[in-house]
This record gives structure tokens, sequence and C-alpha cells, in this order.
């Protein structure tokens, strides 16, 4: 049943489109590309940390080190639930997932496209991690936070892609082509 459920969300959410939210790992590049492609279909484009960083009123890293992860992700749920993200790109932390309320208010009216990595890429593209400002327990390694996410990413993820391999402009080519299709 549940199954049905996110089928049936799925094919709305395609349907009614006018954003697109890019989810994915620290360092798969949704800020990068999301700003070009927000330039390229002239739609403007959002980074979620900023705006987390606004409402907290701190840098991530500030705030993590003085409230904890758990804070953090309470303020990213607060500006992915409360926000309208109408005919954006949109680049998501990349714990946005941990929100069930905030992933179905960004899945109301966009398409969510899932950057993926394989670990070791992205271990080789992140020198800070330490330092980065990412919600994650204490002590907890690269390793299991990417196994733990990409379980999420992939549960709301509307669109997967495999960037392994993919240079920026063939990235941007693909996500332009699905803007083109997918958006209204």
């Amino acid at each position: 049943m549940v199954n049905n459920i996110d089928k049936t969300i799925k094919m709305m959410t395609t349907k009614i489109s006018q954003s697109l939210i890019l989810i994915g790992m620290p360092c798969s590049g949704k800020s990068t590309i999301g700003k070009l492609l927000a330039e390229k279909v002239q739609l403007e484009f959002v980074d979620t940390d900023e705006r987390i960083e606004s409402y907290v009123n701190k840098k991530l890293q500030a705030f993590l080190d003085s409230e904890g992860y758990m804070a953090l992700r309470a303020a990213e749920e607060k500006v992915l639930v409360n926000e309208t993200f109408n005919n954006k790109v949109v680049a998501t932390g990349g714990s946005a997932v941990y929100s069930h309320c905030g992933m179905m208010n960004l899945k109301s009216n966009a398409l969510v496209v899932f950057l993926d990595l394989p670990e070791h890429q992205l271990t080789e593209r992140m020198t800070n991690f330490n330092q980065r400002g990412i919600a994650r327990k204490p002590n907890q390694s690269f390793s299991s936070l990417f196994k733990e996410r990409r379980e999420l990413y992939l549960r709301y993820m509307d669109i997967h892609i495999d960037c392994s391999g993919l240079s920026v402009d063939q990235l941007l080519t693909t996500l332009v082509g699905i803007c083109k299709k997918e958006l209204t």
C-alpha cells in the first residue's frame, strides 16, 4: 500500500512540477550545478543552506558547534516546511531528507532530482568534512553517513542521475532536458 501511495505522489508531482529540487550528499554539486541550471532555464536559484543560516543567524558550522546536529536538522525542517519554492531551482542541504514534512513540502510542486556519486568520488572532493556544517551524529564517519542518507535520497527522489563520469556540462545538459520535458 505504501509503495502505491509513493508512486501516486511521484506521478502527481511530475504532472504539476514548477520547480526542480536537487538532493544529494555534500560535494555532489547541488549548489554549483543549481546556479548554472537556474540561469540556463531562467528560474530563481535557492540554496536552502543559505536560508537556514539566515534563519538561525549563524553559519551552519557555528550553529552546529553551539546547538548540535539535531537542532540544525530542526532548523532545516522549519525552513523547508515554512517556505514556498515555486518556480525555482533549489539546492537542498544534504540532510534535508531527514525531514519527511520538509520533503513533502518540496515535492508538493516540484520534481526532486537525486545527484548521485559514489562514496569514493565524494571523499575525493571533500576536504573539510569536520568543518563543513554537516548535520551528523557526533563522530559519525563519512562512510556511515553516506549509507544512511543514500537510502533516504532514493526514497524521496523522482529522478535519479548517476553523476559519476559526467562533466559539469554533461550534467547541465541532462538537467536542462529534464526541465524542458517535466516542468510546467
